[in-house]
């Protein structure tokens, strides 16, 4: 190696990505995060890889990707990796080619589809259960037939419902929990802060553990995740989370900003 060589080589900066939750830290509900473009921009303009990392998987990542356009977020399908697909990809590696009754709608059907899963009625491997409004009472109890008959129970996430009036859907921890009480049976959820999921979407950047910092709002899927995972965990205080709930939990952050457009932040991507 010449000395040039070297020279470059320090000159190099350490390589290094981005898992980003989307609620609550480039939007709140339909308004975006003050600078969280700019951040996204900065990210894009030096070749730092990254991906939005949501436990939606309602949606397809075209249709978040077009949310995040509207919110004047310029982003590709390719930087969104979903809840749907990190169990699809789950399942396929589990049993590949295997059939599944979903409780769910386009992002998981199409997600499971893409990873040569076929989607029945009668006799699944897996019963998988994500968010949607199109349960019903039957379907219900079709799932608690195929579950003790042996069919396998999946969760996207455990998220909870909010609780508040005038939210329509339960939520996928209470639609999972009803399948429990009524079989017996324990579900596996492969969605945040489940570090499959995580690793699934450091191993699709190409990224080491030591290099990819997970960002987030939430203490409970987001941070601990991140921890689970070892790499580097950033709290932003845009979301539900605030800096008195932290006594509330045994982990911390490694890192808490106010914004994911704090210059500490950008401070992270020299």
């Amino acid at each position: 190696m010449t000395q040039s060589d070297q020279d470059n080589k320090k000159q190099e900066a350490p390589k290094k990505g981005f898992l980003l939750d989307m609620d609550g830290v480039v939007y709140c509900g339909s308004t975006l995060v003050q600078g969280a473009d700019k951040f996204i921009e900065t990210l894009k303009e030096r070749k730092i890889p990254f991906l939005f990392l949501t436990n939606n998987s309602r949606s397809t990542r075209r249709d978040l990707a077009l949310r995040l356009n509207r919110l004047g977020i310029d982003v590709a399908d390719k930087n969104i990796f979903t809840s749907a697909m990190a169990t699809a990809q789950f399942l396929a590696k589990q049993k590949p080619n295997g059939s599944a009754f979903v409780l769910g709608e386009g992002g998981l059907i199409l997600a499971l589809h893409e990873n040569g899963y076929n989607i029945v009625d009668k006799a699944p491997d897996y019963v998988v259960v994500g968010e949607g409004r199109t349960l019903t009472l039957e379907m219900v109890e079709k799932a608690i037939d195929f579950i003790i008959d042996g069919a396998k129970l999946i969760a996207t996430n455990m998220d909870p419902s909010p609780q508040y009036k005038g939210w329509m859907k339960p939520g996928v921890r209470a639609v999972t929990a009803m399948l429990e009480e009524a079989t017996g049976k324990k579900a596996f959820s492969v969605g945040k802060p489940s570090p499959i999921m995580l690793r699934a979407a450091r191993k699709a950047l190409n990224l080491q553990t030591a290099e990819t910092f997970m960002v987030g709002d939430t203490m409970s899927t987001d941070i601990l995740g991140g921890v689970q995972m070892g790499c580097t965990t950033v709290l932003t205080l845009t979301g539900i989370t605030t800096k008195e709930d932290l006594v509330n939990y045994a982990y911390r952050p490694d890192i808490i900003v106010e914004s994911v457009a704090s210059p500490e932040m950008f401070a992270l991507l020299d």
